[in-house]
């Protein structure tokens, strides 16, 4: 059984909810209970209780040098998952920080990847994604504009991803990914075939899918909240409140 892995890319300033005292990944949203007594929760755990849900054994943040309190909120270890740290030391944007933690993945292993300021449901979302494939969860959402939209068929083949464009013509909106590692291996070599100059994953994986790349898509997204900002921050907290998932 090969390893599951966890990318968290969080080397970002989140300059759109600032100013904050800490890194935006541990911004409180909801609560958790533990040892019978409620604490606050980071934002970020919610990534991290999807990735374990889905047999993540390791996990890998990818921080920036100033981010030290990511490192010592969640430490070494969740349980028994292992956690590593990869540094971006200049954030050039999700490509960048992704295939900074590659050194630590081997081809063999699957890799599942989110971003740590987003609340999504279902928590069992990465299961919904085939193993051993680059596959998106999708969630459908009211202003695709604001995200990266996924067109594909009726059989889930991506021919698209239109990255933040105020034309998308599809409401899905990718939310999390899964993939091999030789597959993000592959991806790297392509980023830096074209210099490097891909800041978003959308735009790699047309030139990806262009050059024969096969991409699937799985509709099975239900709720998707960017906590990046004030106005999904209090969606956020709408949302937990909603739902009996919410403590955990």
């Amino acid at each position: 059984m090969s390893d599951i892995w966890g990318i968290v890319p969080a080397a970002g300033l989140g300059s759109r909810i600032q100013p904050l005292a800490f890194s935006k990944e541990l911004l409180p949203v909801g609560c958790r209970m533990e040892d019978q007594r409620q604490r606050p929760r980071a934002v970020s755990e919610y990534l991290i209780e999807r990735m374990i849900a889905a047999g993540a054994t390791r996990i890998c943040f990818v921080v920036s040098p100033g981010k030290s309190d990511i490192m010592e909120y969640f430490g070494g270890r969740l349980g028994d998952t292992a956690i590593c740290y990869a540094v971006q030391q200049d954030p050039k944007g999700l490509c960048d920080a992704l295939f900074t933690a590659l050194p630590f993945i081997s081809p063999d292993s699957d890799v599942l990847i989110g971003l740590p300021d987003t609340i999504w449901f279902p928590v069992d979302g990465f299961q919904q994604l085939p193993a051993r494939r680059f596959s998106f969860l999708l969630f459908e959402v009211q202003s695709p504009h604001l995200f990266d939209a996924v067109c594909c068929d009726e059989q889930g083949r991506v021919s698209e991803v239109q990255v933040k464009s105020p034309n998308a013509s599809s409401n899905w909106v990718w939310g999390a990914f899964r993939m091999p590692g030789r597959t993000l291996g592959a991806l790297q070599q392509l980023w830096c075939e074209r210099h490097r100059k891909d800041e978003y994953m959308g735009t790699l994986v047309n030139e990806y899918i262009a050059r024969g790349g096969a991409v699937n898509a799985v509709k099975r997204g239900e709720v998707y909240v960017d906590v990046g900002t004030l106005h999904g921050y209090h969606e956020a907290l709408r949302v937990l409140s909603q739902t009996e998932l919410a403590p955990s």
